[in-house]
């Protein structure tokens, strides 16, 4: 199996129940791949704008943000993370 290799997970959103459930989510997916980051949560406006996200909640990794507007559940995410690293072979 080959590693994952993530720099940063962001979940873009102002705290609302939603962004909070993609953050559980997230925790829950990069869990079940064996990767331990910490999930940082931007609740700047400003912030969330430069990534030029208007609707929240929006999943960021290595700066590139893969979702946006929906609330992702953990089997999505780890689609997402693996789409994102192909040599990645479970």
């Amino acid at each position: 199996m080959a590693l994952i290799e993530i720099a940063s997970v962001k979940i873009l959103g102002i705290g609302c129940t939603k962004c909070n459930q993609l953050e559980a989510a997230t925790k829950a997916a990069l869990e079940k791949l064996g990767i331990d980051i910490t999930v940082d949560h931007v609740t700047d406006f400003a912030e969330i704008a430069a990534y030029g996200v208007m609707t929240t909640p929006a999943l960021v990794v290595d700066g590139k943000v893969l979702s946006y507007g929906k609330v992702l559940k953990a089997e999505e995410v780890v689609t997402i993370l693996k789409k994102v690293n192909p040599g990645f072979d479970q």
